[in-house]
């Protein structure tokens, strides 16, 4: 074991580590697709809770949830209305933020869609519509947002790219969503590559893979199966709460995650390593 050097730990005595300090995000700028319902809306409003001036970008009206999450402050939310899946909506998305406020801190990828169909009866169609949106809308809006996360980005508080994937593009779920658990796989290795590419332009990339969360298209799988069967299938035997995925997103995009690139999470209350129900030990 090496010799003890007077003052090597100095850093650690003298630097800033309250939560405080570590979890802020106040004043940064945030986009997030698909802010307006579901695990978007979770997020959107964490964000705004925290000091955040929020973008939320949806293909419907969702200006009054932007404006209630403003009423609730102490940040503050604008509803602008995109097609995610167009990429010509995406950059006049970025350019209205670019208008706005010259600067985005924080990109959070989180629009997509789903289908269920039978193998034989799955129309090709839908399976192009589902990878467009999850998985090649989502690469198409990093790179229309990079220059302006560059922007506003430094070594120590560099922009920050979430990707919200699944925990069906870790593990293949038995439904018959094909083309969903192939789309969020695929964003799991997509953000390993684009942490890489992003790096150096002091960007960091990474992915959460949400379990099982209240949301619109989780509302008819809970509505079937019912919620406490649903939650049974993780080992914490719960569903998901916007303070779950809430805060991950602020660890992300705080100096807490600063150091934090191309890694993926589960974020699913242990879906992934629960026991069968009988199971004992």
């Amino acid at each position: 074991m090496p010799k003890e050097v007077v003052g090597e730990n100095d850093d650690a005595v003298n630097s800033d580590l309250a939560v405080g300090a570590l979890f802020n995000v106040k004043g940064k700028v945030v986009l997030v697709t698909g802010g307006g319902s579901g695990i978007g809306a979770m997020i959107a409003s964490g964000f705004v809770q925290n000091g955040c001036r929020v973008y939320i970008a949806s293909r419907k009206d969702i200006s009054a949830y932007a404006a209630q999450l403003t009423q609730k402050g102490p940040g503050s939310c604008v509803a602008v209305s995109c097609d995610v899946s167009s990429y010509e909506q995406q950059q006049k998305l970025i350019d209205t933020i670019k208008q706005a406020e010259g600067k985005l801190h924080v990109l959070v990828n989180n629009s997509g869609t789903n289908y269920n169909a039978p193998l034989g009866k799955y129309a090709p169609d839908m399976f192009e519509k589902v990878m467009q949106l999850n998985t090649n809308a989502l690469f198409a809006l990093t790179q229309f947002a990079a220059p302006l996360l560059e922007a506003s980005s430094t070594a120590q508080d560099p922009g920050r790219v979430i990707n919200i994937s699944s925990v069906n593009g870790l593990q293949a779920p038995k439904l018959d969503t094909f083309a969903y658990s192939a789309s969020k796989a695929a964003v799991v290795m997509l953000s390993k590559h684009l942490a890489g590419a992003l790096g150096p332009r002091h960007i960091t990339t990474n992915c959460i893979c949400p379990g099982p969360f209240m949301s619109r298209m989780m509302r008819g799988t809970v509505q079937a199966a019912g919620e406490d069967l649903v939650a049974g299938g993780t080992a914490l035997n719960r569903m998901g709460l916007p303070a779950d995925i809430a805060g991950a997103c602020l660890f992300l995009s705080s100096q807490a995650g600063a150091y934090v690139t191309g890694t993926e999470f589960a974020l699913d209350g242990g879906s992934l390593v629960a026991r069968a129900p009988d199971a004992r030990f």
